[in-house]
């Protein structure tokens, strides 16, 4: 049924703010735009990334942190988190040892969103069977 990731969204009051702040983190400009709304493709499966003006969010929806933190993968978790804090994120959860080759963290991003990030051997695993 669920059959993966297609765009994870995040709000923002200043969407042009935000979109040089993950174009500095990320290294590449959104791939589309339209009014209000930047999208990103990232990563070795190219997930998309969607920044939306927030005064286009749903009445009594969170535009902050939320319950719900996506993780994505990275190869050096306290690399990538250090990175983050110099381009002035907030740590949201310190770096956690899950066990087995699982280290997860997450910073709140300055537009108030979280963004997780974790090393996970499953993930590199199945990316070697796709190569």
């Amino acid at each position: 049924m669920l059959r993966g990731l297609t765009t994870v969204s995040f709000w923002t009051a200043d969407l042009e703010a935000a979109k040089t702040w993950y174009t500095d983190l990320l290294g590449i400009g959104p791939y589309f735009e339209r009014p209000g709304y930047a999208e990103f493709r990232l990563g070795d499966y190219q997930h998309e990334l969607g920044l939306i003006d927030s005064r286009y969010a749903p009445a009594g929806s969170a535009t902050g942190a939320g319950g719900a933190v996506v993780y994505w993968h990275v190869d050096d978790v306290s690399a990538t988190l250090e990175r983050l804090l110099s381009m002035g994120a907030k740590e949201y959860q310190p770096p956690t040892d899950r066990g087995a080759g699982f280290v997860t963290a997450a910073v709140t991003d300055p537009f108030g969103n979280v963004l997780g990030f974790m090393h996970n051997p499953h993930y590199l695993d199945v990316l070697g069977t796709r190569r």
